[in-house]
């Protein structure tokens, strides 16, 4: 995995401050470099900015075409990709080839997607024809986030390439070597000098990329608090386009009638898949009070019990990893400790080693837990004694993103599905499933309603509407001349 910057065309070594990346289940380094400086995040805005014009310029079949060719260069270093995702972020192996599958798949989506949502159409009116194209925004600010190194950002840099903007990518510092690895397949697959470039670092970097002056959008995925900070930097500065995904709160309403074997095994993927590291898993497990939801209790927590836990490469596979750090772990660690002074219980305790935590269950029925995001295998237990009690305890959060319901019964799907306020909100599915042919993302503090995924083409370009006749004719007009 490259260390360096890659700035106009050109890889090098940067001139910050000296940072890497740590194997969550080993603790081993596996990447080390140095961050971009001020300067440095300077040169790779304007080289983007110089890059523009004849990228957007070059027809879009050629745009593409080099996309096309960035698929075919990920397919085959897929193996490289799953790797470096194991190492850097303790995903097992399975996982990671899902996420590269993901990858591989954008680029398809993305031209489909810019076709519907992005392209040019026209129509004959009287005076001559009303027509409608988009152009793309100008130099994009790209900022990635650690739990999908490879396919979030990726979904920001294919739609915005197809599109003609030029991008400066700065990954997660958790996952510096990922985001290499993405930048160089995109540089071998064609694309000109300047159209993109990667610039490394922490927070700080990631700060002064967003302070460019010649930015003309920012395109972000991260927690809430990182994407609020962002949201407050462009106060009173409309013309920049800032498309934030910042994650959620998602409840999953389990209601009769349901097999309780097998809405534990979607309980169990909706909270604990990739470690409970997606913003989508659920956060909160929504039952009635009664025999069921006991029921369903009790095989969550059989289920949750067995799960196996181990390394990247681990034979047989884990069902997941360790988190990213052991702070990551320890922050989830202290989130589940803050529930049970609060007056939860608990229902199934966390072990922490190192960076590896095993899931948790807490019952908070009538507890007041802090409306957040605990990014990690931990799950809350709410019991209510009605359906409208239980949607109200779904939309009881100030984020959006995503829900589920679990049920046999349609009619309850139709009351709860149509009263729950989440953009992803599946039914009889795990929260965590999500399709690239779909938006992604939500209202509240989930993010500006920008969803990304299949509506990532809306943010990467603006709409041109004309009218348009061959011959300028003078009209008639009450009250304009004799």
């Amino acid at each position: 995995m490259r260390s360096e910057l890659f700035i106009g065309g050109s890889w090098r070594l940067g001139r910050g401050t000296e940072f890497g990346s740590i194997d969550p289940w080993t603790g081993a380094q596996v990447w080390s470099g140095r961050a971009a400086s001020s300067g440095e995040v300077a040169d790779a805005m304007q080289a983007a900015k110089r890059a523009f014009p004849e990228w957007a310029r070059t027809p879009l079949a050629d745009r593409v075409a080099v996309a096309q060719r960035f698929a075919a260069v990920a397919q085959d270093r897929a193996p490289r990709f799953v790797e470096a995702i194991g190492r850097e972020m303790g995903k097992p192996a399975w996982d990671a080839r899902a996420e590269m599958a993901a990858v591989v798949g954008k680029v398809g989506l993305s031209v489909k997607a810019q076709a519907e949502r992005a392209g040019h159409s026209q129509q004959d009116a009287p005076f001559g024809r009303l027509s409608l194209e988009h152009r793309p925004l100008g130099p994009l600010a790209v900022l990635g986030p650690f739990n999908f190194p490879a396919h979030l950002p990726n979904g920001h840099l294919t739609p915005a390439l197809l599109a003609g903007n030029t991008i400066v990518f700065k990954p997660s510092e958790a996952t510096p070597g990922v985001g290499a690895l993405l930048v160089e397949a995109w540089a071998d697959a064609g694309l000109p000098a300047g159209v993109l470039n990667l610039v490394q670092g922490k927070g700080d970097i990631g700060a002064a990329l967003v302070g460019q002056p010649d930015v003309a959008g920012v395109l972000f995925t991260g927690s809430a608090h990182a994407g609020a900070a962002i949201h407050r930097s462009f106060a009173g500065r409309p013309e920049v386009m800032v498309a934030l995904e910042m994650g959620g709160n998602a409840p999953l309403l389990v209601w009769p009638a349901c097999d309780p074997v097998a809405a534990a095994n979607l309980i169990v993927q909706s909270a604990f898949l990739t470690s409970g590291q997606r913003c989508s898993c659920a956060r909160r497990l929504i039952l009635p009070e009664g025999a069921f939801g006991e029921d369903v209790i009790a095989a969550t927590l059989a289920l949750a019990r067995s799960v196996k836990i181990g390394s990247w490469d681990s034979a047989p596979e884990p069902f997941m990893g360790p988190l990213a750090s052991v702070a990551a772990a320890g922050r989830v660690r202290a989130f589940e400790a803050a529930m049970l002074a609060a007056g939860g219980r608990s229902l199934l305790s966390s072990r922490q080693e190192g960076a590896v935590l095993t899931p948790s269950l807490v019952d908070v029925t009538g507890v007041n837990v802090e409306d957040e995001e605990a990014f990690g295998p931990l799950l809350q237990v709410i019991r209510v004694p009605s359906l409208e009690a239980g949607i109200a305890v779904a939309n009881a959060t100030r984020f959006g993103l995503a829900a589920g319901v679990i049920t046999d019964d349609p009619a309850i799907w139709q009351q709860a599905g149509s009263q729950i306020r989440a953009g992803v909100l599946n039914w009889n599915r795990p929260t965590t499933g999500a399709s690239g042919a779909l938006p992604f993302g939500g209202p509240g503090a989930s993010g500006s309603l920008r969803p990304s995924a299949y509506y990532a083409a809306d943010y990467c370009a603006y709409p041109v509407a004309t009218q348009a006749a061959d011959v300028a004719v003078a009209t008639a007009v009450p009250g304009l001349g004799s």
